[in-house]
């Protein structure tokens, strides 16, 4: 059977590190911390579960920590989580299953889907989760990391699931950590030449905390650019109609949306902006056409740095139609898309509590 290390950088993880190696302790042969400069008990907490810890002087780039971190590595495939991670019980055995299958398989890298719950809305998105050491493989990218491998290489999409935690129990009061933004702005000061992934990530940074023309600025300069693939290109242009509007230019959003529909088919979040388009000029039977189309779009996996955001495909276009209808007088249409709207915002929630109670039980276990 193939044997897996466990390769994680952290610092000041106290609150997530014990659920993230508990919930793993059994399908990994050997966990290597890197730590970057922890003040509280993550070290302390590490010594539970491995020697295998080492220091790591923090440079500004999550690349070069993670790089080391793979160094460390001994095993015959290595693993990699962020502090607050976690692998669910359900997910335990199907990584059983994906570890006695490697060898037979002779894969390289393994693709995992990252669920990223909250209350708000319902994401995921597909990375590099475990590779075969000695693979010519390299991190890149400061924040919001990536892998890429070089040469030929044997790869398949596992159906394990990696939960991430960090957003389970956000508010809209709580205001978002300037960590990343300020590494991307110290690294911009010393003259480092971002790449596309970095411009993608900066940007998104940036409009977070609200500075939609920098966020603007650097969207545009990755739009249709060569290196980005093209679902990755759909959700540069989602982002700027996003950005555009909060930034005072809503007629952007309505042009964005007319040449995403001239590159592939309509994207769920691009069908409901040309249903609110339609709304607005009175076009109501149009409008119900493109919430419609927003729903039954086959929602597509998401790889490297794009999200697949469920909101327009689930509650949003259901919420929106049943507007529609009553708007057109069509009651019984308007409270059955009523009634599908609440049953994807109560999974939300349900899908909370459910990996709250998860946790919950990994504590008690510690």
């Amino acid at each position: 059977m193939a044997t897996i290390s466990l390769c994680m950088i952290v610092k000041n993880e106290e609150k997530n590190l014990e659920n993230c190696l508990s919930s793993v302790k059994d399908v990994v042969d050997e966990i290597v911390i890197v730590d970057t400069g922890s003040t509280d008990r993550t070290k302390e907490i590490a010594k539970r579960w491995t020697n295998r810890i080492y220091d790591f002087e923090w440079i500004d780039d999550f690349s070069a920590a993670r790089n080391v971190s793979f160094q460390y590595a001994t095993k015959d495939y290595i693993f990699w989580l962020d502090a607050d991670d976690v692998m669910e019980q359900k997910e335990i055995e199907k990584f059983k299953f994906l570890k006695k299958s490697l060898s037979e398989e002779e894969i390289d890298v393994v693709y995992m889907k990252y669920f990223l719950p909250s209350n708000k809305i319902e994401s995921h998105t597909t990375r590099i989760r475990m590779i075969k050491r000695g693979l010519s493989a390299k991190w890149g990218g400061i924040v919001h990391e990536d892998i890429t491998v070089n040469g030929e290489h044997r790869y398949t999409l596992s159906d394990v699931v990696i939960t991430h935690t960090k957003d389970l129990n956000n508010t809209d009061d709580r205001r978002p950590s300037r960590r990343n933004l300020e590494i991307y702005e110290l690294n911009i000061a010393r003259g480092h030449k971002l790449s596309v992934a970095d411009m993608f990530n900066y940007a998104r940074e940036c409009s977070i905390h609200k500075d939609y023309p920098n966020a603007i600025k650097y969207f545009e300069l990755i739009r249709d650019h060569p290196e980005v693939s093209l679902q990755n290109n759909m959700f540069i242009y989602h982002k700027l109609a996003t950005c555009y509007v909060l930034n005072g230019q809503p007629e952007k959003e309505l042009e964005l949306t007319l040449q995403s529909l001239s590159l592939d088919m309509p994207y769920p979040a691009f069908s409901c902006r040309m249903g609110e388009h339609f709304i607005k000029t009175g076009q109501i039977e149009v409008a119900i056409f493109w919430y419609k189309t927003a729903y039954m779009q086959p929602l597509s996996d998401s790889y490297s740095f794009s999200v697949a955001d469920a909101t327009y495909h689930t509650w949003l276009p259901h919420q929106q139609l049943a507007i529609c209808y009553e708007a057109l007088g069509e009651m019984d249409q308007a409270d059955f898309h009523n009634r599908q709207a609440e049953y994807y915002k109560n999974r939300l929630v349900n899908q909370t509590k459910k990996v709250n109670t998860s946790l919950n039980t990994m504590d008690s276990r510690s």
